[in-house]
């Protein structure tokens, strides 16, 4: 892999983490309630989950590959569904990504950064 394509990937990697710290920003305090009627807050994170989404579609395969740690489809199909609004995301499902899967997600995304940064 030539150094340019190392440097994009691990860009949209950065982007990773700082949309999921996003997310997880945006949300803190609150509960499901809370953020399901919050209004600005709702859209921003469910904007930072899709492109979160979206820049996990830009890492390269031998990359995900090394990684299996990280749902790297799953996180993509989760974008795929916010985005088109494939039968709408249930608000249970969008809080438990947001208090478990995120906050599970992200030490493991800081680790392929610090790994990548060696």
């Amino acid at each position: 892999m030539s150094d340019a394509s190392q440097r994009e990937w691990r860009f949209y990697l950065y982007d990773m983490i700082d949309f999921a710290g996003k997310a997880l920003a945006y949300t803190e305090g609150l509960d499901q309630t809370g953020f399901v009627t919050s209004g600005l807050t709702y859209d921003a994170t469910l904007r930072n989950l899709e492109l979160l989404g979206e820049a996990a579609t830009h890492i390269p395969d031998e990359i995900r590959a090394a990684h299996p740690e990280i749902p790297w489809r799953m996180i993509i199909a989760t974008r795929n569904r916010l985005i088109h609004g494939y039968l709408g995301i249930d608000d249970d499902t969008l809080w438990s990504i947001i208090q478990d899967d995120v906050p599970e997600l992200l030490p493991l995304l800081q680790a392929i950064k610090n790994e990548a940064q060696s």
